[in-house]
């Protein structure tokens, strides 16, 4: 993780428990908000747990 406001790629895929080809749709479609550090995608980590709680209604 870059800081304690980002989350890598992986950690996401385990927050959400989806698979890495549902995460890379997510950030495709701007679902999920994604930040591009040389080759490495990394998420906010505010922005995940807000998707995450609004998917559990």
């Amino acid at each position: 993780m870059s800081d304690n406001n980002d989350l890598t790629f992986n950690e996401v895929c385990e927050i959400l428990d989806k698979s890495p080809t549902t995460i890379k749709r997510y950030a495709r479609e701007n679902l999920l908000f994604t930040e591009q550090h040389g080759e490495v995608l990394s998420f906010n980590k505010a922005e995940v747990m807000r998707y995450l709680a609004c998917s559990d209604r």
